[in-house]
């Protein structure tokens, strides 16, 4: 039934039932760490909250629903679903991923992973080609982020996919950005899909959390191993506030589209900015191809300025008022960042640049604030 559902209502429903004992419409807050026996193994599909939690459980169907897939899993966040992910490689085994990835990927794949023996691959992905170089009998894991934090670059996930079943390699979609409501990764060929709920799906700056989507009952058996053997599960109180921030999913990020588009459209006319990062604009790299594999473009923009000035960047993210100076997105107030400084310091200097994250580079998050209010603060900040 819920195959047949559509996305604001699955969004709503899915996964949820009333509460038995009570009719509360709300799934409770399961606050318990464990849970009595009848009998030794008799017990009513709960044992520990590290395991399975009756709040979480509702969440990872929830997702799995809105994301067409069968099978979810929460961490305590976007960082720890990641760490799960490249836990099922081996020393040895290869991963290519693409070159302006969020620094936080970046940062677990080199200082964590590669001293494990694992070998990462950073290559230009929105040209499929750089992929098919890079692949040999080691490459175990493909990890496409789209669209790409910052620079907005898209990847095709039916092309990478592919690549990826012609060469016995597991595909992995970091789809925080999009959302389920405007990319669904595995119905266009990907494994796992992963999510920073931190993001758009708690949607109110209120959690920290992490998730895994994958159809393939093989692969959720070993992701279920993984997540109760480390451990890094979230807790009952945040599934429940973004079970509440799912509800709305559907209306928050239309709103983050129209007000996305406004502002990316005003920014590109601007005469003090330079280039404008924005998947809806004609002229973005690979526009076709979002315009296919998604329903919108999302409130993310990122734009750099005239001269490539430090000060300069730096100025405008203090004079704004409306726009908060923070790291995260996806939450219903606007954000402004500056990657280099924030939350792509972890990356090199010499490769940052390469791809694009350079001085005068400034992120937005576009909220759900009176578009012609955010636009009064940028031109204010701007000028």
């Amino acid at each position: 039934m819920q195959k047949e559902m559509k996305f604001g209502t699955k969004a709503i429903h899915a996964g949820l039932e009333p509460d038995p004992a009570t009719g509360a419409i709300m799934t409770p807050i399961y606050q318990t760490s464990t849970y009595v026996q009848e009998g030794v193994g008799n017990h009513k599909g709960y044992e520990y909250s590290r395991t399975l939690n009756p709040t979480r459980h509702a969440l990872e169907k929830n997702l799995a629903a809105i994301e067409n897939g069968k099978f979810g899993a929460c961490f305590g966040s976007g960082l720890a679903a990641m760490d799960c992910v490249i836990k099922m490689l081996n020393p040895g085994d290869e991963v290519i991923s693409t070159n302006d990835l969020y620094g936080g990927s970046y940062r677990i794949f080199t200082t964590i992973f590669e001293k494990y023996g694992i070998k990462f691959h950073f290559v230009p992905m929105h040209n499929t080609k750089a992929i098919e170089e890079k692949i040999n009998a080691n490459t175990k894991l493909i990890w496409v982020e789209t669209p790409t934090n910052p620079m907005m670059n898209i990847i095709d996930i039916k092309a990478v996919a592919a690549i990826a079943k012609k060469n016995n390699v597991l595909l992995a979609v970091d789809n925080t950005f999009a959302t389920p409501y405007l990319q669904n990764p595995l119905d266009l060929g990907a494994d796992i899909v992963m999510h920073s709920v931190t993001k758009y799906l708690g949607g109110h700056s209120d959690v920290v959390m992490g998730a895994l989507i994958v159809n393939d009952e093989k692969l959720a058996t070993e992701i279920y191993r993984i997540q109760n053997s480390s451990g890094a599960v979230c807790g009952p109180q945040d599934a429940f506030l973004v079970l509440r921030g799912i509800k709305t999913l559907h209306l928050r990020v239309q709103r983050h589209c129209e007000n996305g588009k406004k502002i990316a459209e005003f920014l590109n006319t601007h005469p003090k900015v330079d280039k404008v990062y924005w998947p809806g604009l004609l002229t973005h790299p690979n526009h076709a191809i979002a315009k296919a594999q998604m329903r919108d473009f999302g409130g993310m923009v990122s734009f750099t300025l005239k001269g490539n000035k430090l000060e300069d960047a730096l100025n405008v993210v203090k004079k704004v008022e409306i726009f908060a100076l923070a790291e995260s997105l996806g939450g219903v107030e606007s954000l402004i960042g500056h990657p280099a400084t924030m939350t792509h310091a972890a990356i090199p200097k010499e490769k940052r640049e390469q791809t694009g994250v350079v001085d005068s580079l400034i992120r937005l998050s576009v909220g759900v604030e009176d578009v012609d209010d955010l636009l009064a603060d940028l031109t204010n900040a701007l000028n």
